[in-house]
């Protein structure tokens, strides 16, 4: 059976929040709230395989030249298939198709996102309007989670 890469529907949001809360639960990521996934579900994209959603990652618009990578997760059986990838060529498709100059993402796995071309940035150097998710999260001011940065090309 073929994996596919979509973007999200509403009838898809019950099983991304079951998805990312397992990742959330090992501390692997923040959780999203029912309401967070509805409202921004035009950001998100999900991965298929028959009716089995196995991923999700999405592209949050933050201001004209900005935009981040965020809730990519794959389920822990699907891990290693090329998934993620694809799931993450897809929102930065997505960005480049938006004209976007830059993308950034807080990740706990820098290897993955090195592999697209992110570099390491100190987290001050993004603006504080990206900290407004981080206040309502239980490790905020403590956050280990890295940042990172893309510049894209052909803008």
């Amino acid at each position: 059976m073929k994996t596919i890469i979509r973007k999200a529907d509403i009838k898809d949001v019950p099983k991304m929040r079951a998805l990312i809360a397992d990742f959330a639960k090992k501390d692997l990521m923040l959780p999203r709230s029912l309401i967070d996934l509805y409202e921004n579900i035009r950001d998100y994209f999900i991965a298929e395989k028959g009716k089995t959603l196995i991923g999700t990652c999405a592209l949050h618009i933050c201001w004209k030249d900005l935009a981040e990578v965020k809730a990519l997760a794959v389920s822990e059986d699907m891990q290693g298939k090329g998934i993620g990838k694809r799931l993450a060529r897809e929102a930065l498709k997505e960005a480049k198709r938006l004209k976007i100059k830059k993308v950034f993402c807080l990740t706990y796995v820098p290897e993955f996102f090195k592999v697209f071309g992110f570099k390491k940035i100190d987290r001050k150097l993004l603006p504080h309007k990206i900290w407004t998710e981080c206040l309502q999260c239980a490790k905020f001011p403590d956050c280990d989670e890295q940042a990172m940065m893309l510049a894209l090309r052909g803008k």
